[in-house]
């Protein structure tokens, strides 16, 4: 005689699981703050909440925030890839380890934005109604290149999601 069991779990992404997640990002962002005098606080806030409804909606695709010098992204930049763990598990780490001492020389403080597959099944209304919300208003634009590679340091998990970080370096 043989026993079987199934064990089934749901898990429901709230905006709760949102907020933890994008108070990770903005930790790390006021760290950027600390060692390269950007993003500021009214940027960082922004950012945060823009990430909290990005993942509660399911459309965020990659964020990514730092410098760039000559339409490319140097180090400290972080880019943020949001996906759906579907039953698995990642790890939650700790926000942080954003690198001092930077050559920031002759670079600006810039972002940029994808959307999830979920975005594009929107209508043009549905998208702009969404933005208009937004700390930010997103249009079109050419993303930056990276000089040197990513290198995946940090996961950022609750509630079935993720965000994956990855930190720009130099070669």
């Amino acid at each position: 005689m043989s026993n079987s069991f199934t064990v089934t779990e749901a898990t429901t992404f709230t905006v709760t699981h949102a907020k933890y997640m994008a108070a990770k990002v903005a930790t790390d962002l006021k760290r950027m703050q600390r060692f390269y005098s950007a993003p500021n606080d009214i940027e960082i806030a922004d950012y945060e909440a823009e990430v909290v409804e990005l993942l509660k909606a399911g459309y965020l695709g990659t964020l990514t925030v730092g410098f760039r010098r000559n339409d490319q992204w140097i180090p400290p930049t972080l880019r943020y890839t949001a996906r759906d763990l579907a039953g698995a598990s990642a790890n939650d780490d700790d926000p942080g380890s954003v690198k001092p001492g930077a050559n920031i020389d002759g670079a600006s403080f810039y972002n940029y934005l994808t959307y999830s597959s979920t975005w594009k099944v929107l209508s043009s209304a549905e998208q702009d109604a969404f933005k208009l919300r937004m700390p930010f208003f997103r249009t079109g634009a050419i993303e930056p290149a990276v000089s040197g590679y990513l290198v995946d340091d940090r996961v950022y998990s609750s509630g079935g999601r993720a965000l994956n970080r990855a930190s720009v370096r130099s070669y």
